[in-house]
């Protein structure tokens, strides 16, 4: 969790456009969940939120948004936006910071790191500059502290890395930067993948999970980002059950994601919670939330386009 200067406590988000084999894919907008719980919209959207549009299938989409890539030569979902921590109005120039630099290089001077922080006072990374290093930093996967809020751009961890994942104490953990490039992205963790957000200004490794399994940290959840899936902030807090509206991937539960409305019966919304199922389970279809009103047990990926250890990766949705 983080919070605003005024003490307000703020949910993060996560957007991301997920495909399931033989349904096309969906998108949830891209904002800042104020707690008001699904379905609402938060007095600090930013400018850019586009309203829903459907494409030529019928099927309700939105414009899509930054992008997101595990290094693969397939072409990677649209969206995923990581949004929140609080705002900061320190400009450039603060703590001998200066604008703009590339995350993927670190074109810094020595002593410095580029870093992702929100230009504007708003609680979205949009922007770059070089910080100074702190002076006995962390390494991926050490706790962390940032210095003003958690988009201010300004902690501990070392080159090449940033706090993620910040709570309302300003206390997170070092997550690694992608090496290589944007078009070849690569992690040095085999157990993480590259997921870039926020127009390029985020590129981090973050790790590769099973969303049947709890492999996740506390408070974190496993979520679908591109062709695989990673461990991403749990959102969902009261709401995020079989059914609920949903704007945003990790509002839902653990164990579920945000789908389509014509794949959840019900559904009030263009997105609504669904549950992930297991295929080798024989009764697998009669077991999702939503069996009565037509949902099944269907393959999450592609045949011939399964990942290894995703073989029985499956989701409840209504058939086409």
């Amino acid at each position: 969790m983080a919070v605003t200067p005024e003490g307000e406590t703020m949910r993060r988000a996560w957007m991301a456009m997920v495909c399931v084999a033989g349904w096309g894919c969906a998108e949830v907008e891209p904002d800042i969940d104020d707690g008001a719980g699904p379905g609402s919209t938060s007095a600090a959207q930013e400018e850019g939120t586009a309203e829903e549009t459907a494409d030529d299938d019928g099927q309700t989409t939105l414009p899509p948004g930054e992008s997101s890539s595990d290094g693969g030569e397939e072409e990677s979902s649209t969206g995923c936006s990581f949004i929140g921590c609080d705002d900061t109005d320190g400009g450039c120039g603060a703590g001998g910071a200066a604008c703009q630099c590339d995350v993927w290089s670190n074109d810094c001077n020595e002593g410095e790191k580029c870093m992702p922080w929100a230009n504007d006072g708003g609680n979205s990374w949009n922007a770059t500059k070089c910080v100074p290093i702190a002076e006995t930093p962390g390494e991926p996967g050490d706790a962390c502290m940032v210095d003003g809020s958690g988009v201010s751009g300004f902690d501990d961890c070392g080159e090449h890395s940033m706090c993620w994942d910040v709570d309302e104490e300003g206390m997170g953990t070092c997550v690694a930067f992608c090496d290589g490039n944007e078009a070849s992205p690569v992690c040095e963790n085999p157990d993480t993948t590259c997921v870039i957000a926020n127009d390029g200004v985020l590129n981090l490794c973050l790790p590769i999970c099973d969303p049947l399994m709890s492999s996740c940290a506390e408070g974190q959840a496993c979520y679908p980002s591109g062709d695989t899936f990673v461990c991403v902030f749990d959102a969902s807090a009261d709401a995020g059950a079989h059914g609920d509206p949903c704007e945003f991937t990790n509002v839902c539960d653990p164990g579920l994601w945000c789908a389509p409305a014509s794949g959840v019966p019900d559904c009030p919304t263009a997105n609504c919670c669904t549950s992930f199922c297991d295929l080798s389970d024989p009764d697998a279809s009669a077991s999702c939330p939503g069996a009565a009103g037509g949902q099944q047990c269907v393959p999450w990926y592609e045949e011939g386009q399964v990942p290894p250890d995703y073989e029985d990766l499956g989701t409840c949705l209504i058939p086409e």
